[in-house]
């Protein structure tokens, strides 16, 4: 599936197109180079689930927790719990992910927003879904999964 970001004033309106068909899959590993917006499109895509935390990019932390309000857990085809974000990027061994207990996050049911997967693909599931987030010449960007 493609889904089109014009600019930033329609990034909700994408990131609820892709709320709409993630279906049962919980793991996410966002592809793309710096500054396409990953950050930005999880950022979306939790807002519009309705988390209230601050979210911000798990640069420092790896991990960041956020809480799904009670309201999306009814509604949103089973989604309860919390939303996981990790941002791999700083990740200098796999030692590293294995030592935070990543496995226990991927199966753990809850949704999963990965960024910077390649450095740590041979931990990701086998299940995890692969999107990418181009830059298009224009400035906008494709979603595609």
């Amino acid at each position: 599936m493609n889904i089109q970001i014009k600019d930033t004033e329609h990034i909700r309106e994408a990131a609820r197109q892709f709320i709409d068909n993630i279906g049962d899959r919980r793991v996410f590993a966002f592809y793309g180079k710096m500054g396409a917006g990953k950050t930005t499109f999880v950022k979306a895509v939790c807002e519009e689930l309705g988390v209230e935390d601050v979210i911000t990019s798990p640069t420092f932390a790896v991990i960041n927790e956020y809480s799904l309000p009670s309201a999306a857990s009814d509604s949103q085809s089973g989604l309860e719990g919390a939303v996981y974000h990790f941002d791999f990027y700083r990740v200098k061994k796999l030692d590293e992910v294995y030592d935070m207990g990543c496995e226990d996050y991927f199966y753990s049911g809850n949704l999963c927003f990965i960024e910077w997967p390649e450095l740590v693909e041979e931990v990701l599931p086998e299940d995890a879904v692969h999107v990418s987030i181009e830059e298009q010449p224009d400035g906008s960007r494709t979603v595609t999964f």
